[in-house]
């Protein structure tokens, strides 16, 4: 079996936070869906439960982190274009997220990201076939 990953981040209000990522194409899971939690799908092994501060708090002692001060984490997804970096910043944008830098042309290299409406940085690259199997 393959190794999933459960990114968890807190969210002040978990229906917008649903609304915003909704307007971005993700979709969620209604199991695991109540109003503390949902979990939102990014691919087959990849999933972001999406919190609000009263649940995430019963997973960690620590304070939960003004996201729109200070980064406790760095999502990064890839991308099957660059066309389709962009297209995924101008939806945040218009879902109400906002950018934080320019786009970043490395050659090899293509992204840009955008801020949730909690803050948590979301990079999108899109990454050129030869560069990934030259490994």
């Amino acid at each position: 079996m393959a190794t999933k990953i459960f990114v968890n981040l807190p969210v002040k209000d978990l229906n917008r936070s649903v609304e915003f990522f909704t307007k971005l194409g993700f979709s969620f899971n209604a199991q695991f869906t109540d109003e503390t939690a949902t979990s939102m799908i990014v691919s087959d092994d990849i999933f972001v439960m999406l919190l609000t501060h009263e649940k995430f708090k019963t997973f960690t002692p620590k304070e939960i982190c003004d996201a729109t001060k200070s980064t406790e984490v760095l999502v990064c997804l890839s991308s099957q274009s660059r066309e389709e970096v962009d297209e995924m910043v101008r939806k945040a944008v218009t879902a109400g997220g906002t950018t934080y830098n320019e786009p970043q042309d490395h050659g090899f290299m293509y992204g840009h990201g955008f801020s949730d409406l909690d803050g948590h940085i979301w990079e999108i690259i899109y990454m050129e076939p030869s560069a990934i199997s030259q490994g």
